[in-house]
């Protein structure tokens, strides 16, 4: 069962008292077991059918838990099982009217084997800037203001990285304490300061001509990341005095 918080990110407080969420927040709820899935992705499901968010009257998207259960069951599907969208929209519709059906059976099932090889190749998931701005539910004022401590940036193509709805959302989960955006610039410099010290110690790696110890390079830069991360969590819990679930 998906975790689904209490509230949605954002500046949409109605949105957070009904229990509904922006497509940011449920984008960081799939996160953790669909981490290449992106708002394209989402929108995209719910063109071809497989769920129906509510809208405001302004046009955004608001999903109820159900539906974040529902597109977890699509991803699911999709993934394990490598079924096409019209046979998870009969299959899920089938379930909707109550009826015993079995998982339909479309070429090659995923194996456990499947699970634990890795992928063929890095991707690098991004969003529009349109995107961003739906997903964090902010205005182009407000974006422009992130953009100038230094909180988000765009790629050079003008796109984000997909890891940007994330900082959205936490910034403007901070905002509701009154922490504004200047205040997060001591907290950019030192995950600057953090990534830096991890790229100084892959860098050499990194200019190796073997593509075996590139591709190590990167692993490294993961493992170092979740142990800086780990790191800077334990020592600002040891400095507030508190214990985090």
């Amino acid at each position: 069962m998906l975790q689904t918080p209490s509230g949605g990110a954002g500046s949409g407080t109605a949105a957070r008292d009904s229990g509904l969420m922006s497509i940011g927040t449920v984008l960081n709820v799939l996160r953790d077991e669909f981490p290449e899935v992106t708002i394209s992705k989402i929108r995209f499901l719910e063109s071809e059918g497989l769920i129906e968010p509510q809208r405001t009257p302004s046009g955004y998207r608001k999903f109820s838990a159900g539906d974040v259960e529902r597109l977890a069951h699509v991803l699911r599907m999709q993934r394990d099982h490598y079924l096409p969208l019209k046979v998870i929209r009969e299959h899920l519709d089938a379930m909707e009217r109550g009826e015993a059906v079995e998982l339909p059976v479309v070429g090659r099932q995923r194996t456990p084997e499947d699970l634990q090889m890795p992928p063929a190749g890095p991707t690098v998931a991004r969003v529009g800037r349109a995107e961003l701005l739906a997903a964090a539910d902010v205005d182009e004022g407000e974006l422009k203001e992130w953009e100038s401590y230094g909180l988000i940036a765009p790629l050079a193509d003008g796109s984000y990285d997909a890891e940007a709805v994330t900082v959205a959302a936490l910034v403007c989960e901070l905002g509701r304490f009154g922490i504004e955006p200047r205040h997060l610039r001591v907290m950019k410099a030192a995950a600057d300061r953090e990534a830096g010290l991890v790229d100084q110690v892959v860098a050499p790696l990194k200019r190796h001509r073997n593509p075996q110890t590139r591709a190590l390079a990167e692993a490294r830069t993961k493992e170092l990341a979740a142990l800086t991360v780990k790191l800077h969590t334990a020592l600002v819990k040891t400095a507030l005095g508190v214990r985090l679930p």
